[in-house]
C-alpha cells in the first residue's frame, strides 16, 4: 500500500482546501481545477489508501480519522514546500544567503553599517558577517577566500592583478578629546598646540597614524612621543573618559562616539588645517564570482560611496 509515491503537492493542497471550505466544488474552483478532476483525485487517493478521507455531514465534507491524519501531514509537507520555494526565490533574487565583508573602521561605520541596516529591512534573511581589521589583514583574508569583498587600502607591496578595485573615499581625521580638555572649544588649533599632551593612536604603519605623523612632519614639528598605541575603541573611550589624552579617529567614528551616550563628554578639536588619509577602496577577487546576496550588498555599497 505504497500510495505515498503517487501523492503530489497539488493533491495535498486539494485535501487541505476541501477540509477548509467543506465543499468539493468550491475547493476545486479555488485551486483552478474542474470538479470532476478534483473528484477523481480524491477517489484515487482513497482507493490507494483503502479508506475514505471525508464523510458528508450537514456542514459539508468533514475529514474522517484517517483524513485528519492525512491533513496533519499535508500541512507540514505543503508548508515546507512553500518555504522551500520562498527560500529558492529569495536566494536567486539575492534576498537571502550569506555575505562576508571585511572593512577598516571608518567605512565600517560610515558606509557598511548603514547599507546593512537598509538591506536588513527589505532582505532580513541575508546573514551578514562584518569583520573590522587593518587593511593588511583584510587583503590577506580576501586572498584566502575568507571575504566576499573588502573595504580597505591596498598595501604598497601587494600585487593587485587578481583584484577588481573600485574607488572609495578619502577619510578626514578628527582629534577627539573629552569635553573638559583644555583645548576643547578653541578655534584654529595648530599642531604645535598639541605637543604637550598624551595621545592614544593606532599602531605604527596604520593610515591614521601615518597621516598624523606626516602632518607634524609637514609643519616641521616633532611627532608626539607620549603615545599609547592601541586600535581598540574600548581603550580609546576609557582613556578619553579619564584623561586629557588626544585620540585621532576617522570622522565617521568620531561622529558615532560624540553622538552616543558619551556625546556630552566628548569633543572634537578644531584644527587650523585638516588631516586627511588616502582613500580606501572597495575590492573583490577577480576570479571569484559573488553570490546574488553578496552582489546585492556590493552594489549597494558602491551606490553609497
Amino acid at each position: 500500500m505504497n500510495f505515498t509515491r503517487q501523492l503530489k503537492p497539488a493533491h495535498l493542497q486539494l485535501l487541505l482546501k476541501i477540509a477548509e471550505v467543506g465543499q468539493l466544488q468550491i475547493a476545486a474552483s479555488a485551486l483552478a481545477m474542474s470538479q470532476p478532476a478534483a473528484s477523481r483525485i480524491v477517489a484515487d487517493i482513497e482507493a490507494r489508501a483503502q479508506t475514505t478521507l471525508f464523510h458528508r455531514s450537514p456542514k459539508g465534507l468533514e475529514p474522517t480519522p484517517v483524513g485528519e491524519m492525512f491533513l496533519r501531514h499535508a500541512r507540514v509537507i505543503v508548508s515546507e514546500l512553500e518555504s522551500l520555494q520562498k527560500e529558492v526565490e529569495n536566494l536567486n533574487a539575492g534576498l537571502s544567503g550569506e555575505v562576508r565583508i571585511g572593512t577598516v573602521t571608518g567605512p565600517a561605520v560610515g558606509i557598511v553599517l548603514p547599507v546593512y541596516q537598509s538591506l536588513s529591512e527589505t532582505s532580513p534573511d541575508i546573514a551578514v558577517t562584518i569583520e573590522v581589521s587593518p587593511s593588511t589583514e583584510l587583503v590577506r583574508g580576501l586572498d584566502e577566500g575568507r571575504f566576499d569583498f573588502i573595504v580597505a587600502r591596498i598595501p604598497t607591496d601587494h600585487n593587485t592583478a587578481e583584484f577588481l578595485v573600485h574607488p572609495g573615499r578619502k577619510e578626514v581625521v578628527q582629534l577627539m578629546v573629552r569635553s573638559a580638555h583644555p583645548l576643547a572649544g578653541r578655534q584654529q588649533i595648530t599642531l604645535s598646540d598639541l605637543s604637550d599632551y598624551d595621545w592614544v593612536i593606532q599602531e605604527r604603519g596604520s593610515p591614521i597614524r601615518k597621516a598624523v605623523e606626516d602632518a607634524f612632519h609637514a609643519s616641521s614639528l616633532a611627532v608626539p612621543n607620549r603615545v599609547v598605541n592601541s586600535s581598540s575603541l574600548l581603550v580609546v573611550e576609557a582613556l578619553l573618559a579619564s584623561s586629557d589624552v588626544i585620540a585621532p579617529q576617522s570622522k565617521e567614528v568620531s561622529d558615532l562616539l560624540t553622538g552616543s551616550g558619551l556625546g556630552n563628554q566628548l569633543d572634537v578639536l578644531h584644527l587650523e588645517k585638516p588631516i586627511t588619509v588616502p582613500p580606501y577602496f572597495v575590492i573583490r577577487n577577480r576570479s571569484r564570482q559573488l553570490t546574488r546576496a553578496a552582489s546585492l550588498f556590493f552594489d549597494r555599497i558602491l551606490e553609497a560611496l
